[in-house]
């Protein structure tokens, strides 16, 4: 596996992207991708609770907490490239 390095550059074709702007995309889409399940993590609490399945749906609220705030790390990377 080859490990990128600080501004080497990725070659695909005609397309040249250096490794911060590779950088700044996969973090973006890890964002977004994250987002989307936090709203599925939401809808499917929410029904647990409609089961009467509270426990299991407490669970799941603190599971959002904590990948909103994994969330917030990757957001914090972003701003620092």
């Amino acid at each position: 596996m080859h490990v990128l390095k600080p501004f080497e550059k990725i070659e695909a074709g005609d397309n040249i992207m250096e490794f911060g702007e590779k950088a700044k995309i996969r973090l973006e889409h890890w964002i977004t991708h994250n987002d989307h399940h936090h709203e599925e993590y939401d809808l499917f609490a929410e029904q647990l609770e409609d089961a009467g399945k509270t426990a299991s749906a407490k669970a799941i609220r603190e599971m959002i907490e904590l990948s909103e705030k994994s969330n917030q790390c990757l957001r914090d990377a972003l701003k620092s490239l």
